[in-house]
């Protein structure tokens, strides 16, 4: 298997390493669409910080988080190993000559002991704000924490999320004890905290997009990709990093692309197709709201002729349901919404096209039927 190295991220990595060089003050939000690379370029510079730095990366994809003990048990690292908590500090705080960089935040079995038992979000955020302060006698404390939106509704009294905030504030922006860097895909989250006005001034964002066309032409070009490629990789793939990873791997990257732009394609009309005939639902601010179905062909319809829109000229239930299925994606910074890739453009586009107005959407799964136009041309939807 080919071993793909890491490529162009220049610009972030400055960006990253500015933040790291001055004292702690901001809560960063790094985010960016699925699949751009958020979590190479994180654990890429993980291991690049000079050793002055004590890194705690905290990855929540895959983990279920719906209460108390989930949220400890991903938060923690157990180390069995040691005794006391005491000894735990005095161990890190005493490292002078070589950096540290843990999975978790390492604690003994009677601290988490001591978590359950208790059952309150305070306890654990008073022992982070004690543990970081005495790391930063010696070293720098970096906390990172990968897929930060998995515990957006989990309620511990309150939302979880906004007492974590809170604490991300203090350790930044009152006392500038440690970095804190919150990694997301989800830019339905990015956006919930863009307008929340109690991070007002007390966080930044930074957008980690696919590549752009010199980057993707540069990192294909290494991987010996001829220009009539490249073009053919760029206007279906766009630079989307595990799309080009594929392409690079595969023995006729060609087909591949072909591959690829039609199981997209396909999974949007299988999509569509179950929206229209069982209908669809999602959750805004504790209220469950039907799909208008229309609404979403209408917002689709829009990227025929553009790649990205106005993020706010479209409904907000459209907008919240394509984004939640990983169509769509927002730039709150930027102000805009555009398909999650160049893959999802083209098929969006595909789908939307002439041939696709020939299915005549109807309200029920049983009154739904393509015209003779359509079924005389095989068209399966």
């Amino acid at each position: 298997m080919k071993r793909i190295e890491f490529h162009n991220r220049e610009k972030e990595t400055k960006e990253i390493m500015a933040i790291l060089d001055s004292e702690p003050s901001l809560i960063m939000f790094v985010y960016g669409p699925i699949n751009s690379g958020k979590t190479t370029l994180i654990t890429h510079l993980i291991e690049e910080l000079p050793d002055e730095y004590v890194v705690f990366y905290v990855n929540l994809r895959g983990k279920f988080i719906s209460n108390y003990d989930n949220f400890v048990r991903a938060l923690f690292k157990l180390d069995r190993e040691k005794k006391e908590y005491k000894e735990i500090l005095k161990t890190i705080s005493e490292v002078s000559l070589k950096s540290l960089k843990f999975t978790g935040i390492p604690v003994t079995e009677g601290v988490m002991d001591l978590f359950f038992r208790e059952k309150t979000y305070e306890d654990v955020f008073e022992f982070l704000e004690d543990y970081f302060t005495e790391i930063a006698e010696n070293k720098i404390p970096v906390l990172i924490v990968d897929e930060l939106q998995k515990i957006g509704d989990v309620r511990i009294n309150t939302y979880l999320v906004y007492e974590l905030f809170n604490l991300f504030v203090r350790l930044t922006k009152e006392l500038h004890l440690c970095h804190v860097f919150a990694v997301t895909s989800d830019s339905l989250f990015v956006e919930r905290v863009y307008s929340e006005a109690m991070l007002s001034g007390r966080c930044d964002y930074l957008l980690v997009d696919d590549f752009d066309e010199n980057a993707t032409a540069a990192f294909l070009e290494e991987h010996g990709f001829t220009d009539d490629e490249m073009k053919v990789a760029w206007e279906c793939c766009g630079g989307k990093p595990v799309c080009l990873l594929e392409l690079i791997r595969a023995d006729d990257p060609e087909r591949k692309i072909a591959k690829l732009l039609r199981l997209r394609t396909g999974e949007l009309k299988t999509f569509l197709k179950t929206l229209n005939e069982l209908g669809g639902k999602i959750t805004v601010n504790d209220e469950r709201h039907e799909i208008n179905y229309e609404l979403i062909i209408d917002v689709l319809k829009m990227f025929l002729d553009e790649e990205e829109i106005d993020m706010w000229s479209i409904d907000e239930i459209s907008k919240r349901y394509l984004v939640k299925n990983n169509i769509l994606f927002i730039d709150p910074d930027m102000g805009i919404i555009k398909p999650q890739s160049r893959l999802d453009l083209l098929a969006i586009r595909e789908v939307m096209g002439d041939a696709y107005q020939l299915w005549k959407p109807k309200k029920t799964a049983a009154a739904t039927r393509l015209s003779s136009k359509s079924q005389s041309r095989s068209m399966t939807v």
